[in-house]
Order: C-alpha cells, then structure tokens, then sequence
C-alpha cells in the first residue's frame, strides 16, 4: 500500500479533530420536517447531492486549488496565493447559509492548524486563512495525495458525516449506515472520476432543498448540531 493511500486514510479518519461531527448541513431539519423517515430517502438524499449539490461544485474545484497551492508553495510571493484565496472564496459564497459557511471556516481553521502542528503549514507566514475545501486541498497537495484520491475522499468523507449525523436524527442503526456507505461506493467512485476533470464554473448547483434545510436551521426550537 502506498504512502499516499495510508495518508489518505487519515484525512477520512473520524478521529480528525476538525468538529465534523457536531454539523448535520441541514439534515436535523429535513429530519424534524418529516422528509427523511428511513434508510431509502437517506439515500435518496446523499445521491441527489452528490449529484447536483454545492458539494460536487467544491469537489471539482480541488484539483485548481491544489494547483495554485503547489504555486504558492513554490513562489510564496507570487499571485497564486490570491488566486488560492479568491477560489477559496468564491465557494464559500456558494453556501447560501451563514451556519454552514461557518462550518466551512471552522473546519477549514481547524485542519489546517492540525497540519501546521505536523509541521506542514500554509506557504508564507501562514496568516492567510482557507474554509474547508482550500483546507483539504492543502492537506491533499502536503501529504502528496493524487488529486482524484483527494476528490473521492473529499466525497466519501462528507457522506460518512452526513451518515454518522443520519444515525442519531433518524431510525437509521449503525449497520444500516454502514450497508448506505458501501451501496454508495461505486457512486463516489464515478462522481470522482467526473468532477476531477470538469469545470467547476461549468457546473450547477441544483441543491435548493438543502440550502432551504440548511437555512431552516438556525430557527428550530431544539437541535442537536449546530448546522
């Protein structure tokens, strides 16, 4: 097994300290509305959006971001750092809510402080801040992951978070999240193998339910998430 792939292993780990657990992306609202009773519209859900979400959009932008950071890296004073932060930009003003563009910084802060302190920081003096997808891409171009290594698991790590919060919204057990991750696989597969080469300003983002849910819930009465 390469290096790479062992590497890859911990980005996906739910042991990364980044608080993905505590954010649900509008599923605690889908959940309480009624809209996600079972396993089959769970489903239903993560296809659609890997399909036709925000996500695929963030996803297909990973291998332009890492370019530039491999440019920053090279030329810390050169312009591939603004062109790093203004794609980084431009997908967080993709996230209609202002939860969810909160986690997207968060969580972006978080992993990229993670790999600071294993001694792999931002070019420059590192002040310069990226939300979760630049973040990722960073990770993947540090810990040398090929670009669509990166994009699948970019994709098979937001379907695992979505799941792990689907378990405690929904009547969904551990083994019926696990028997969703596995039928989802070949999905996640091919949907890399797309978006690893498209345009991501070629594409759309048919995710309306979602940002609906997702800014729906900062108004519910009780939650357990805080997306």
């Amino acid at each position: 097994m390469s290096l790479a792939r062992l590497r890859l292993f911990q980005l996906v780990s739910p042991a990364l300290p980044v608080g993905a657990f505590s954010y649900s992306e509008g599923l605690e609202v889908l959940m309480q509305a009624g809209d996600l009773p079972d396993a089959a519209s769970v489903r239903h859900w993560l296809e659609a959006e890997l399909a036709r979400g925000a996500l695929a959009i963030e996803a297909a932008s990973l291998g332009q971001l890492m370019d530039a950071l491999a440019r920053w890296r090279e030329t810390p004073d050169g312009p591939a750092c603004q062109e790093a932060l203004e794609r980084d930009g431009w997908l967080l003003a993709q996230r209609e809510a202002a939860e969810v563009r909160a986690q997207q910084r968060q969580m972006g802060r978080s992993l990229l402080q993670l790999l600071a302190d294993l001694g792999l920081p931002l070019p420059g003096d590192g002040s310069q801040r990226l939300a979760w997808p630049g973040a990722w891409a960073w990770a993947g171009l540090a810990l040398e992951v090929p670009p669509q290594e990166v994009v699948e698991a970019y994709l098979f790590g937001w379907v695992a978070t979505q799941l792990s919060a689907a378990v405690r919204l929904v009547p969904l057990g551990p083994t019926e999240a696990q028997r969703l991750q596995l039928a989802l696989a070949p999905t996640i597969a091919a949907r890399a193998a797309e978006l690893v080469v498209a345009d991501p300003e070629a594409l759309w983002n048919g995710g309306v339910g979602a940002g609906l849910a997702q800014l729906g819930h900062a108004e519910l009465y009780s939650r357990l998430f805080r997306s």
